[in-house]
């Protein structure tokens, strides 16, 4: 609670000085008696001792006028956030060859734990060279042969990195393999939906008809579509080619940037030799073919490095605007002075009346 006269409160420092003149007051009704010993033998009644309280109502109700007056009231700060970020589909590899082992900055881990940390403080920051994509919509994506859309994109990224956390290594050998194409065409075709999608609120917003959530959403102003594939392989699954899920991407304004991970010769998860390598190349042309670049990780740090590059190229821009909305508490001051007034103007009239 803050005073929008907080001035006002001075006068505060005027009442002691005028209960001390008060007190010092001469009274001139006098009446003369010969006598006080016996009128000193009479008891004093409650309504002689209680009426000093009349006097303490006044300066009561003086104080909470005073109060009243310097119009104490409540701030409520809301914002008005304009934001023209980006969507951003991550696409992970979760291949059996994922579980080879990486080094974490001297730890060691697996493939797939590595990217998971480091995709992690892309999404949320660290404090430190990555401050996190607040204002950008951020999907979840997953590959081996087969696909999944495991988080769709949104704003909030909580359930999102909650996802993110629990993705693991296909434990199945039949869905083991590396469907780039499918997994580039997919995410491509889900930003092509979240963009739809946010056009139609924003249609929606300008009749009226949107939730609270819904005008949120609406208020985003797509600034880049992104797609960022991480793998470690080759493509040997899934019915499109990348070069043919990057045309498509291309044509929705998508822009690709690719990861390749690891060494060059892989084994997979059961434990076999795998003669396929890391198809840079290919990597390299479906990034180049949208507009985006590809990056070689072979550590913790390297992988960062490239990411932290993808962070700095694709910025977002907040303007967030701060008002404070009062409310008035003045009156509850007002009308607690005024229940003083009126008690010691009953009182005096009746409990407390004295003669003369």
């Amino acid at each position: 609670m803050e005073f929008q006269s907080p001035w006002s409160l001075l006068l505060l420092l005027v009442l002691p000085a005028m209960a001390y003149f008060q007190m010092r007051k001469k009274r001139t009704a006098t009446i003369k008696f010969s006598t006080l010993n016996e009128l000193k033998k009479c008891p004093i009644s409650w309504r002689v001792k209680l009426r000093p309280i009349l006097l303490i109502a006044r300066y009561v109700c003086l104080i909470l006028l005073i109060v009243a007056i310097a119009r104490p009231r409540k701030g409520t700060t809301l914002s008005e956030i304009s934001t023209e970020g980006v969507v951003i589909e991550v696409v992970v590899d979760h291949s059996g060859s994922m579980s080879e082992p990486m080094d974490y900055y001297g730890q060691t881990t697996n493939r797939l734990e590595v990217a998971k940390k480091v995709f992690a403080d892309f999404i949320q920051g660290d404090k430190k060279s990555l401050f996190g994509r607040a204002g950008d919509f951020v999907g979840l994506i997953t590959f081996a042969r087969y696909t999944d859309t495991i988080c769709p994109v949104v704003l909030t990224h909580d359930v999102l990195l909650n996802f993110l956390k629990d993705t693991e290594i296909v434990k199945i050998r039949e869905e083991d393999g590396t469907a780039i194409g499918d997994a580039i065409a997919l995410a491509a075709a889900r930003l092509k939906k979240a963009e739809e999608e946010i056009q139609r609120r924003k249609i929606q917003l300008s009749q009226g008809t949107t939730i609270d959530q819904e005008t949120t959403e609406a208020d985003f102003k797509i600034k880049n579509k992104v797609i960022i594939l991480l793998t470690d392989g080759i493509n040997n699954a899934g019915e499109k080619t990348p070069i043919e899920a990057a045309e498509l991407a291309k044509t929705w304004g998508i822009k690709i940037y690719t990861i390749g991970v690891g060494s060059e010769v892989r084994r997979g998860f059961f434990g076999m030799a795998m003669d396929a390598q890391l198809d840079e190349h290919l990597l390299k042309a479906v990034a180049e073919k949208t507009g985006g670049f590809y990056g070689k990780a072979t550590d913790a740090k390297t992988l960062r490095n490239v990411v932290e590059k993808i962070d700095s190229m694709e910025k977002t821009k907040i303007n967030s605007i701060q008002y404070t909305e009062y409310e008035e508490k003045f009156w509850y001051w007002a009308f607690a002075a005024l229940a003083v007034l009126v008690f010691e103007i009953l009182t005096s009239c009746t409990i407390f009346r004295k003669i003369p």
